[in-house]
């Protein structure tokens, strides 16, 4: 009996719980002795649970409420367009590719989009451990124009995959509305804003194949996403270093080649529906590809 009381004694430290230490001992004395084995089965697992209890904030693992803890490191995920180029193409760190698109209700990728996207990753980056796509469905924010700012904002609210070992993870965002920077002369398609992140404006691509004789959504679709992840591959001089001189200053990290993936007007569905011709989707000119190749890619 007196390991027990020693047990209830370290919690029952003042005259009112000395007290209540006296009743349970009274107890125990008058107990059969098979009552006294149950009633110290009893005591020692509630014991056991407010002792884990007790070590649950110790963990490290306090959760955000978005399924995200704090032992996570996000900042690897949050930095300038470019930045993770290297990792990217390369497959020495980082042997698999993760990405998490989300869509809002009725602007799901096309799985002609989607297969024309993994091709294009597959045939410039050494992933050896593959590359995978997950699709979540979200529903509309609401807005009729995005700034950055909202993008970003949102997709801190709903993003749940950050680099881990061995896996690089991108975030990708197919999104109602337009632009906060369109002009009356063009027209947004998409956005590449931090190393791992990009948004599509699905609704204004929709809008352009809808056109007569435009091409097709897929199509676009398709454009813009290489388009956009070519930038996060630090094309052009975005973070993979030029080996020859074909930046279009003027236009910023865009190629001086005007049928190349990566020329200014692909961004724009206006400057896209004129470069597009009998529904090909543009691809990368040799200046482009050994700028990959140099930074690690194929």
């Amino acid at each position: 009996m007196s390991w027990f009381t020693g047990i209830l004694g370290i919690w029952f430290k003042n005259k009112r719980d000395k007290g209540i230490l006296s009743f349970f001992i009274c107890r125990w004395v008058n107990m059969e002795l098979h009552v006294r084995k149950r009633f110290c089965s009893i005591c020692l697992m509630g014991l056991l649970g407010i002792l884990g209890l007790g070590c649950s904030a110790d963990s490290g693992q306090a959760d955000d409420g978005n399924g995200l803890n704090d032992t996570m490191d996000v900042s690897q995920n949050r930095k300038s367009v470019g930045d993770s180029a290297a990792d990217l193409l390369d497959g020495s760190r980082f042997p698999a590719l993760h990405l998490e698109i989300f869509y809002v209700e009725g602007l799901k990728p096309s799985a002609t989009t989607l297969d024309n996207f993994e091709s294009f990753l597959m045939e410039r980056l050494h992933k050896p451990d593959g590359v995978t796509i997950a699709l979540t469905e979200i529903s509309s924010p609401g807005q009729a124009v995005y700034s950055i700012t909202d993008i970003r904002n949102l997709e801190d609210d709903i993003r749940t995959a950050y680099n881990q070992e061995g896996i690089l993870k991108v975030f990708g965002l197919f999104i109602d509305g337009e632009y906060s920077e369109n002009t009356e002369n063009g027209s947004v398609l998409g956005v590449a804003y931090r190393n791992t992140s990009f948004v599509i404006f699905a609704d204004t691509i929709r809008e352009f194949s809808g056109q007569p004789l435009a091409p097709s959504t897929a199509v676009l679709e398709t454009t813009v996403l290489d388009h956009e992840f070519g930038h996060l591959l630090g094309l052009v001089n975005a973070g993979t270093p030029l080996q020859s001189a074909h930046q279009d200053e003027p236009h910023g990290k865009h190629c001086t080649t005007e049928d190349c993936l990566m020329y200014w007007t692909a961004e724009t569905g206006e400057g896209l529906i004129n470069m597009i011709s009998g529904g090909t989707i543009p691809g990368l000119d040799a200046a482009c590809l050994a700028d990959l190749q140099a930074n690690g890619g194929k």
